[in-house]
């Protein structure tokens, strides 16, 4: 059944049909050559939602836009160039950590580069930022965010992999550091060799009049998350819950600024980001159901464990493969793919779950960013209003600091200690 599946599959791509209707008609067209009952398509995709961990999906989702529905983004930014902003090209280092902060909310790339990439970049250019080099910076940080919980693409791998999500986030924070100062580092060298202005907040911290402390608790979501899950007070679904009511509470008490058209505003929103992660999810549910029954994992486990005899080119080889397959799918539904398959070959090799979790969701971000899918590369263009090859050619130094996280993640475990 697997030929069939693949072959369709890439078919349905190549004519721009979604990714998850792709895996469906697939499977649906091994079934149907196999002359198995198209009833188990149905079973196999009412499977996945019956799971209690994956309502901590929107939950988070919702948590996130509840807390950026109101002025939480302004508070973001103006932290970021109070502490960063003095430094030579202080947008686009207010921009990374930006990122950081954001992501420790919402846990989503997209949102990040929808957010950040409409506050900031039409702001860059009006600094002389070149519009390519600021699509980049926004692009490339976004991508920050999936490794600063709560985030969404290590839930996803926790599932499928059967890996503790706790540890799976405290694994992500050093990586997602790593990765934050590496392109700071990286916008202060360009920013020097282009004479990139500074943007420091005016008045220093005595024009700050508390927006600092205003912006505190919302940063201290991914803390509380984390401090709820390391010492075992609740479940992640049920800290996603909690993280709700945290939202409610910082952006209805604190802020002030929540409203009954804000609230509704982003239930819809949940709804819509969730119901495109879960048809990927129950999609892929039928194509795993496939490859299991054909036992493709253990077979090609086998067959990479016979054919390169060390780890390292193991290690190597699938880092190459992840970075392929996330240049072409977006990166739920790559995670979802590959995990169970990759999860075998890791075993077979004493690769640790979660360094190898951590190694995929790096891989596969890169791919937001890289033609000819990059989903926060074409929204970053888009709001620059710059073309993709210009930005591209913009990204190469930030292509490097990823390789370069990638690599020791991969070949360093106690960088993913946890």
């Amino acid at each position: 059944m697997t030929a069939p599946l693949i072959w369709v599959f890439v078919v349905l791509l190549l004519c721009s049909v979604p990714v998850a209707f792709a895996m469906l008609g697939g499977v649906a067209a091994a079934l149907w050559l196999d002359g198995k009952p198209m009833a188990v398509l149905a079973q196999r995709l009412y499977s996945p939602t019956q799971s209690f961990p994956m309502l901590a999906i929107p939950f988070f989702i919702l948590a996130g836009n509840l807390m950026m529905s109101g002025k939480f983004g302004v508070y973001l930014v103006n932290t970021a160039r109070l502490l960063v902003g003095r430094f030579k090209g202080g947008l686009g280092q207010v921009s990374i950590l930006g990122s950081v902060m954001f992501g420790g909310v919402s846990g989503s790339a997209v949102a990040d580069a929808s957010a950040l990439g409409n506050a900031l970049i039409p702001v860059q250019k009006k600094e002389g930022y070149p519009p390519s080099f600021a699509a980049a910076i926004n692009s490339a940080s976004s991508t920050v965010s999936v490794l600063i919980p709560p985030s969404i693409p290590l839930i996803l791998y926790g599932l499928i992999a059967n890996v503790s999500i706790v540890n799976l986030f405290i694994a992500g924070i050093l990586p997602g550091v790593m990765l934050a100062v590496g392109m700071m580092v990286m916008v202060w060298i360009v920013g020097i060799r282009r004479d990139l202005p500074r943007a420091p907040l005016e008045g220093g911290f005595a024009a700050f009049k508390g927006q600092l402390a205003v912006a505190v608790p919302a940063m201290l979501m991914p803390v509380f998350v984390i401090g709820t899950l390391r010492f075992g007070i609740a479940t992640p679904t049920e800290v996603s819950v909690m993280a709700v009511a945290y939202a409610l509470i910082v952006s209805g008490l604190i802020y002030r600024d929540l409203t009954w058209r804000g609230i509704w505003i982003a239930a819809v929103s949940t709804a819509m980001m969730t119901g495109a992660v879960m048809i990927i999810i129950m999609a892929s549910s039928t194509v795993q159901w496939v490859l299991t029954f054909e036992r493709i994992p253990q077979t090609l486990a086998t067959w990479v464990s016979m054919t390169l005899s060390e780890p390292w080119m193991i290690i190597l080889a699938l880092n190459l493969v992840m970075l392929l397959v996330g240049a072409v799918l977006d990166l739920p539904a790559a995670v979802l793919l590959l995990g169970p398959i990759f999860v075998g070959i890791g075993q077979a090799i004493g690769l640790d779950p979660v360094q190898l979790g951590l190694m995929m969701v790096v891989n596969l971000s890169i791919g937001l960013y890289t033609p000819p899918v990059g989903t926060t590369l074409f929204i970053s263009a888009a709001i620059a209003q710059v073309g993709i090859g210009a930005t591209v050619r913009a990204l190469l130094p930030f292509y490097l600091v990823a390789l370069g996280v990638l690599a020791l993640i991969s070949y360093v475990p106690a960088l993913t200690i946890y």
